[in-house]
């Protein structure tokens, strides 16, 4: 059972309007024929699964792409209709419930076809995309006689349809462009097998149609750029068009304190004052998803930069601020305060990692809170 902490003041904030903003932009680089996936996978990015899902369709998006079958499930339960593609592979004895719920599927090799057969049913045919392995080493065809064999296993199968073709690039938010080039060649030559062109043909994800759109296909997978995150962090500076962040994470105050020379905060006492300091304990921690490893980055109280003092705790930090605060007062831990900001790339360059893993750690226990809402 997962608790959520809807009595203490920490908050993510999920901006409706930056969300509606950045699939909009994107709907209006792409040509008619190609359409708008939004990758909506991991409570889609931890901005929540049926509030994105929502905003997409709002904002132009034709369908939906999620990691497990499960999240598809969720999407039907809740009433969406639009088309749906599991990435990730599925369990071949769960196939027959992905057909029923009319959720596509990848198909990745021939083992996986031969242990899938024995639950295809004709009068509910599994829409599959082949996944070709082009250079990223996680799942699909690599072989070109592998491919062709399945191709023709696959003709005249009842219970199983070619929906789509898909790869994907793993270096498109490189400046470096030669191994994208790569397996883009790899890609064609392994997609000339098909004897007729599937519905859908796609390699697309955000970086791709970003950078790269005249390899779009006709249908794209826009993850990250939902969310208005840079997919290159910083490597790549200048997108198509702005991206809008919409995830804010907020706190509060909960006790204000004078500490003196020598006092120590938190675990192993790694930080010791250095003269007389007021300290703000704030209720946020690594079981939050607020990483451990913090201690000496800042959150934002009154538009300023307070340093946090001391290991991060499961559920609580400390903050060193230039004065005397009262209980309740904001504090800002991603997002704007005043003239001051601190992004999701600035917390996971402090982090050492990337902004994808921040947002998605964001734990079940904070209250997600829409603001600037969209309507249906």
């Amino acid at each position: 059972m997962t608790v959520i902490g809807t009595h203490r003041p920490t908050r993510v904030l999920v901006d409706e309007a930056a969300i509606k903003h950045n699939v909009s932009g994107e709907v209006a680089r792409l040509d008619d024929q190609t359409e708008l996936f939004a990758v909506i996978k991991a409570d889609a990015y931890g901005h929540g699964l049926l509030r994105v899902a929502r905003v997409a369709l709002a904002a132009g998006a034709r369908g939906f792409c999620v990691a497990i079958l499960d999240e598809a499930l969720a999407l039907r339960e809740a009433g969406f209709e639009q088309p749906i593609l599991v990435l990730g592979v599925v369990s071949p004895e769960y196939v027959q419930l992905a057909a029923i719920n009319h959720v596509a599927v990848p198909l990745v090799d021939a083992e996986w076809l031969e242990s899938a057969r024995p639950y295809l049913a004709a009068d509910h045919p599994l829409a599959v995309h082949v996944a070709l392995d082009t250079g990223m080493g996680r799942i699909g065809f690599r072989n070109l006689d592998d491919l062709r064999a399945v191709l023709d296993t696959i003709t005249g199968l009842d219970g199983l349809q070619i929906e789509g073709v898909f790869t994907h690039f793993a270096t498109a938010d490189d400046p470096d462009t030669s191994y994208f080039q790569e397996q883009v060649a790899k890609f064609k030559q392994l997609v000339a097998a098909f004897p007729e062109r599937p519905r859908y043909v796609h390699v697309s994800n955000t970086a791709t149609s970003l950078w790269h759109a005249a390899c779009n296909g006709n249908m794209i997978r826009f993850g990250v750029g939902i969310y208005g995150l840079n997919p290159s962090g910083r490597a790549i500076e200048q997108t198509p068009y702005e991206l809008q962040p919409a995830m804010s994470v907020v706190s509060a105050l909960v006790q204000c304190k004078q500490i003196h020379a020598g006092d120590a905060v938190s675990y192993g006492a790694t930080y010791r004052a250095s003269g007389d300091e007021w300290i703000g304990t704030v209720p946020i921690g690594y079981a939050d998803g607020y990483p451990r490893r913090m201690q000496g980055f800042h959150g934002l109280v009154d538009g300023q930069e307070c340093t946090i003092v001391g290991r991060v705790c499961m559920d609580q930090l400390m903050i060193r601020m230039p004065r005397a605060y009262p209980a309740g007062t904001k504090v800002t831990l991603v997002g704007q305060d005043g003239n001051n900001v601190i992004s999701l790339q600035d917390v996971a360059d402090y982090a050492g990692t990337i902004h994808y893993e921040i947002a998605c750690a964001m734990s079940e226990r904070i209250p997600r809170e829409s603001i600037n809402p969209v309507g249906a």
